[in-house]
């Protein structure tokens, strides 16, 4: 599996419809996606899924009224549950194939998050995706979220042992253990050094997700979310992943260099805590989008990314209206790697 950094042929993403994902602020989520797709589209093409043809005009009016080039965005009619590309999309793999490099996709088997029974259309995506670029597609024997792992394109992946390993909550794989998943890995992924964190911050429904807490930025260093008061929830949770990437090691046995990035402020809605994240954010090739929250960390978080990040821009995003749907930029968006 290439890294996220990697030239993209294309971003897929799906335009968003399901109202009860973002309570009272479908609209507004819209508007955001417009904002998404004009950063992502200025430097690839943007695979758009929408329910109808009709559903694909109403996008365009907005995407058109953003700013967007929609010469640059393909409108790909295949109904969806919900849409959150990270982890119903085409994941897909790479290989050399005599001089030149092919690209397949990974079949996972999506059951949204072992949480909710509305899944069978998302189910169908990497199938409809692979008929439509006349790729091979692969079956695993493992379900496995797109936002559960993070890779390095070099035989590195991290994940949590929350999301993957818990015998009673959400229980992707029953009966697998941390032996049969890792080789399940290595065998789709072509990943041979997988690296346990512990658990994800409050509120996120995926039960652990390490696309809300480690990140890497190539492939030596990682970004690390942490919270530095002892009084928030997330305080413990994430000390002690903190604890745990001393014994990371890299596929070459060597330590990776570990980034801090700040937690914004909590944010709730209805009463209950949302896994808001800097670590979040989504490497297109024309730039770095990162979700915002109007919080005072917002500038501290984007700084430390410029830093990291030197080959192309780092812009924010504003996602408190997203965050409703317990996900933002990377959890919408799905990269294709160039060939």
């Amino acid at each position: 599996m290439p890294a996220e950094w990697e030239t993209h042929a294309a971003t897929w993403l799906a335009w968003p419809h399901h109202p009860t994902d973002w309570p009272g602020k479908l609209n507004t989520v819209r508007w955001a996606y417009g904002e998404i797709v004009r950063k992502i589209a200025a430097g690839e093409t943007v695979r758009l899924l929408v329910r109808s043809k009709a559903e694909a005009g109403s996008a365009a009016r907005y995407l058109e009224r953003a700013g967007a080039e929609l010469r640059a965005v393909e409108f790909v009619v295949h109904a969806t549950n919900r849409g959150w590309m990270r982890d119903s999309g085409p994941l897909f793999v790479r290989r050399q194939a005599g001089r030149r490099l092919e690209t397949a996709i990974v079949d996972f088997h999506f059951n949204a998050w072992a949480r909710y029974d509305d899944w069978q259309k998302d189910r169908r995506v990497p199938e409809m995706a692979a008929k439509r670029l006349g790729k091979r597609l692969f079956g695993a024997p493992v379900v496995l979220e797109g936002g559960g792992i993070e890779v390095n394109g070099r035989g590195t992946l991290i994940t949590t042992e929350e999301c993957y390993l818990d015998p009673h909550i959400q229980v992707r794989n029953p009966g697998m253990g941390r032996a049969g998943f890792e080789a399940a890995l290595g065998d789709c992924l072509g990943v041979h050094n997988v690296c346990w964190l512990a658990r994800g911050p409050a509120g996120d429904d995926t039960h652990g997700h390490i696309d809300d807490i480690c990140r890497f930025v190539n492939a030596r260093t990682l970004v690390l979310v942490r919270e530095d008061n002892p009084a928030d929830v997330n305080y413990c949770p994430l000390a002690e992943n903190w604890e745990r990437v001393r014994d990371l090691r890299l596929e070459d046995g060597s330590r990776p260099e570990v980034i801090a990035l700040p937690m914004p402020a909590p944010l709730t809605f209805a009463g209950e805590r949302l896994p808001a994240s800097y670590a979040n954010f989504y490497i297109s090739n024309a730039a770095v989008v990162v979700p915002t929250f109007n919080d005072p960390s917002d500038r501290v978080a984007l700084g430390i990314l410029r830093e990291l990040f030197r080959d192309r821009p780092v812009v924010g995003i504003h996602s408190v209206d997203m965050i409703l749907g317990y996900g933002s930029l990377h959890c919408l968006s799905q990269q294709q790697p160039a060939e």
